[in-house]
């Protein structure tokens, strides 16, 4: 039999808390291993016991849930995040997502979308909108379109940058860049790691992750 997924759960209602607590129980394959009713407490509880999953309340007393994760995704990385929230809106669902959280579960749904939600972040996706998503990229931009959001400061990148990292977020090799600019690879290569140091990321993907959430780009 496999090992159970052990999970740390941090909500301060405790009614929530015996109820989640309960609904996991009835499958073998998940354990509580810690419940947390503030966002202090959730902190210590993960780094100390190292879970596979946080269920973190987004609404949390003395520290709210994604100052928590920002803490808890800089300490112990490995966790993986599902938050627990009656209402978000879909610019905090940008930004949470940005922080690292795996999934958004609401509360509401809980009974017909907690389980698999756990299996799906566990397997390596990601939970948003009540489905499994694989391509988070994608899902981002599609989030970005839907908030509309007008673009924000450009972090000193210059045009052309910011023409690179919309084309790193379409999933543009630096072949492809350089084509399409009529550039040569090294000087794509140079734009690249400028953009690295304006932006403070070091990958691919998390330059894609950054530009998505600080609106760097346009959604199209």
């Amino acid at each position: 039999m496999d090992n159970p997924i052990r999970i740390v759960l941090a909500d301060d209602h405790p009614v929530v808390r015996i109820g989640v607590r309960n609904m996991l129980q009835r499958n073998d394959g998940f354990e509580v291993v810690g419940e947390a009713d503030d966002g202090d407490e959730a902190i210590t509880l993960t780094l100390d016991l190292k879970p596979d999953i946080l269920l973190l309340d987004v609404q949390m007393p003395r520290l709210p849930g994604l100052e928590a994760m920002r803490a808890i995704m800089s300490g112990s990385p490995t966790v993986k995040i599902l938050l627990l929230t009656s209402t978000i809106t879909t610019q905090q669902i940008i930004e949470a997502l940005h922080i690292g959280a795996r999934g958004i579960v609401l509360k509401d749904a809980l009974a017909g979308a907690l389980q698999e939600a756990i299996h799906t972040v566990c397997a390596g996706d990601y939970w948003i909108g009540g489905k499994r998503v694989v391509n988070l990229v994608a899902a981002l931009r599609d989030l970005m379109a839907q908030a509309a959001t007008p673009p924000h400061k450009t972090y000193g990148l210059t045009p052309r940058e910011i023409e690179v990292v919309g084309c790193i977020v379409e999933g543009c090799s630096n072949r492809d860049i350089a084509k399409q600019f009529s550039l040569s690879e090294e000087t794509v290569k140079r734009h690249l790691s400028n953009i690295f140091d304006k932006t403070g990321v070091s990958t691919r993907l998390e330059l894609a992750l950054f530009a998505i959430a600080h609106h760097l780009v346009t959604p199209q």
